[in-house]
């Protein structure tokens, strides 16, 4: 407390030296440069020797002041952008802890220390998603296997069994697919995964994906509106079509029986832009602000139809390929999602 109370009234007298040397500097200089120029102000201009030097005080004390304000708020300055990053999730972030001030390389000691605890702490949690994530994933399998055998075997079996036959695979489905995104996610994090970089259709990529989804918007009677332009890309082809499967999926998941869904896949100069839209009840301005968070689920009542990793993987990677995706309300009902890419340039 003794040691608090010190370093404020150590401020405070620093600060009171420092404005009486702001104002004693600005005086000096003031008067030399009048002085200097004395006779030209006096036979160019007529203004008296007075005037001229509030003038050049009131100059000289905003160019002094502005250069010592910048001096001292740039570090707080530096700080507020630093914390936003770390709020953003990037701990990789480093402050310069060699300033003059010392309270200001103590702040920045602190904060260093803090980033480098964080993400030794992050790198620790990821490698143990992604070594449970893996382990996981033999035993799903194996179960999966024999509990589709049981499925095909020949044997006569009741139709209870039948009914607990289905829902095993369809739970060992569900944990294959969130093992599956754990690891791709991981990977992403770390950005583990060989870039295969080629240059394909990216209209043709999302038909694609409309396609392998076929089963899902039968099932629920939904129709597509697609206008894309022929639009060629160069990236990771594989990765993409995660972010493809994902906000179909999600749109027929959470539009109504028979609706419809809306792309648009267009180039605006130097930036790629695919919008989707579905007819589903929007989302609340308070879940917009967690959306991409992971294992977020903006609609409690659908918990058992996901696990909240989707957008958080789309994010991830479009935040790997350069790539930005927004979500806003539209009027009346529904959702639109909006993806940018960087287009390679003509």
């Amino acid at each position: 407390m003794k040691k608090n109370h010190k370093s404020r009234f150590t401020m405070r007298v620093f600060f009171t030296l420092f404005i009486i040397a702001e104002l004693l500097l600005t005086i000096i200089l003031a008067t030399f440069l009048v002085s200097l120029l004395q006779n030209w102000f006096h036979n160019i201009t007529g203004i008296p020797d007075t005037v001229w030097l509030v003038i050049v005080s009131a100059i000289l004390g905003s160019a002094i002041t502005t250069l010592l304000i910048r001096a001292f708020f740039d570090p707080i300055s530096k700080l507020g952008t630093a914390m936003r990053k770390v709020a953003e999730g990037d701990f990789s972030v480093r402050l310069d802890e060699n300033k003059a001030f010392p309270d200001i390389r103590q702040i920045n000691r602190n904060f260093n220390l803090m980033t480098k605890e964080l993400q030794a702490t992050e790198i620790l949690q990821t490698d143990f998603v992604s070594n449970v994530s893996h382990e996981f994933k033999t035993p799903i399998n194996a179960i999966e296997g024999y509990a589709t055998l049981l499925q095909d075997t020949e044997q006569p079996i009741s139709p209870e069994q039948a009914e607990y036959i289905k829902k095993i695979l369809l739970n060992t489905g569900r944990l294959s697919t969130l093992v599956s995104n754990m690891l791709l996610l991981s990977k992403v994090d770390n950005q583990n995964i060989q870039t295969h970089v080629t240059t394909y259709r990216l209209d043709e990529q999302i038909r694609q994906s409309i396609l392998s989804l076929e089963s899902r918007w039968m099932q629920r009677n939904t129709e597509f509106d697609v206008d894309m332009e022929r639009l060629e890309y160069t990236g990771n082809e594989s990765l993409l079509m995660h972010v493809w499967n994902n906000l179909i999926e999600n749109a027929i998941k959470y539009g109504p029986e028979g609706g419809l869904i809306r792309m648009k896949l267009v180039r605006r100069s130097d930036v790629i832009i695919f919008t989707i839209e579905d007819e589903g009840p929007g989302i609340s301005e308070e879940a917009q602000k967690h959306i991409f968070d992971r294992f977020y689920q903006a609609d409690n009542s659908r918990k058992g139809e996901g696990n909240g990793l989707g957008l958080a993987l789309v994010k991830q990677i479009l935040k790997l390929t350069d790539g930005t995706i927004s979500v806003e309300n539209l009027p009346g009902k529904g959702c639109c999602f909006t993806v940018q890419l960087k287009a390679a340039s003509n």
